[in-house]
């Protein structure tokens, strides 16, 4: 009988142990979950820095985000053109924008995007709430 509930409390501490394991990982952190893909409403524009044949003011429009490996791709409504390929790094469920090719911030956290960025010449700009 001893043996018995050694035998019982020995598997029970295994089982606690490797549900504790899996259930508690780090690496099930919700900004891996795709909590930043989907589509944001609010103010957009666009300025070509050298010409101004591509210039979008200032208006109501939409950004749609999504993922492609490890950047993120911004697809511009009104016609302003998409800013993909873009590095992130994630923490506390925001991910700020890090080392790509160009300047400026990007954040976005579960309902916010912010953009103002700069790359190859050309502005992005964005301030929109998750629709």
């Amino acid at each position: 009988m001893k043996n018995l509930i050694q035998t019982l409390g020995l598997g029970m501490l295994i089982f606690t142990v490797f549900v504790g394991f899996t259930a508690c990982s780090k690496d099930d952190d919700p900004a891996d979950n795709d909590l930043f893909i989907g589509k944001y409403e609010g103010t957009i524009s666009f300025d070509n820095l050298n010409s101004n044949d591509n210039d979008v003011a200032a208006a109501e429009g939409t950004v749609t985000v999504t993922k492609a490996g490890d950047t993120y791709n911004f697809a511009f409504g009104n016609g302003i053109p998409n800013l993909n390929g873009v590095d992130f790094e994630k923490k506390d469920n925001v991910l700020i924008n890090i080392g790509s090719a160009g300047t400026g911030v990007i954040r976005i956290d579960a309902g916010k995007l912010t953009i103002g960025y700069t790359k190859d010449g050309k502005a992005w700009t964005a301030n929109c709430n998750r629709k």
